[in-house]
């Protein structure tokens, strides 16, 4: 069974306490430098304008775009009243919003495990529908959840999905390009045969 919410206690043990936080500013530092350099390496140089946060949590990846990207329209939502309260994002939940407005990058990390089938697959199209450019997307899968996270810093009150169900409902918006990095299927840019992990 998922988590339902995301309170103080959440957040002290997952993102404030050193010994048990799952990823701090010097993590989420190195992440958003490499995204968003392999993004402008595709897109050619050119700079990523608008970024849309969701579930955008202690507001890690907002600091580092404030302070290294401060010329980026920058929108964080959050489905936790705490969170929102706490980190000044607007509360949303992923599974029933969405806006006209698209954005150049989308940063969906560590939400969609959380969610239901069925709030899990509008999260999808949600996300599709908002996505100009690029979306990065942490999601661990069944196996990761097995095989790869260390289960002393990471929640584990999660959806367990196989990683074929989430490339299913993703490919309907996105070309998969690797490393979490997927680009809309919609916009300009063509990807060398061997730059996407899709085979279209």
């Amino acid at each position: 069974m998922a988590r339902s919410h995301f309170d103080a206690a959440y957040f002290d043990r997952y993102y404030h306490r050193r010994a048990t936080r799952v990823h701090g500013p010097r993590e989420i530092a190195r992440l958003a430098r490499g995204v968003t350099e392999l993004c402008a390496w595709f897109a050619g140089g050119e700079a990523i304008a608008s970024v849309l946060d969701v579930g955008a949590g202690a507001g890690l990846w907002r600091d580092w775009f404030g302070r290294h990207k401060p010329g980026i329209r920058y929108r964080s939502v959050d489905a936790s009243a705490y969170a929102c309260r706490r980190y000044g994002h607007l509360r949303r939940d992923i599974a029933r919003w969405r806006t006209r407005e698209r954005y150049d990058l989308v940063v969906c990390h560590g939400v969609l495990h959380y969610l239901d089938d069925a709030a899990c697959e509008a999260a999808i199209d949600n996300l599709g529908a908002m996505t100009r450019g690029f979306l990065y997307l942490e999601a661990p899968t069944a196996d990761d959840l097995v095989r790869v996270v260390d289960a002393e810093v990471t929640d584990l009150e999660v959806h367990r999905r196989s990683g074929r169900w989430y490339r299913e409902r993703l490919g309907r918006h996105y070309v998969a390009l690797g490393c979490g990095l997927f680009y809309a299927r919609s916009g300009r840019l063509r990807f060398y045969e061997l730059e996407r992990c899709d085979g279209d």
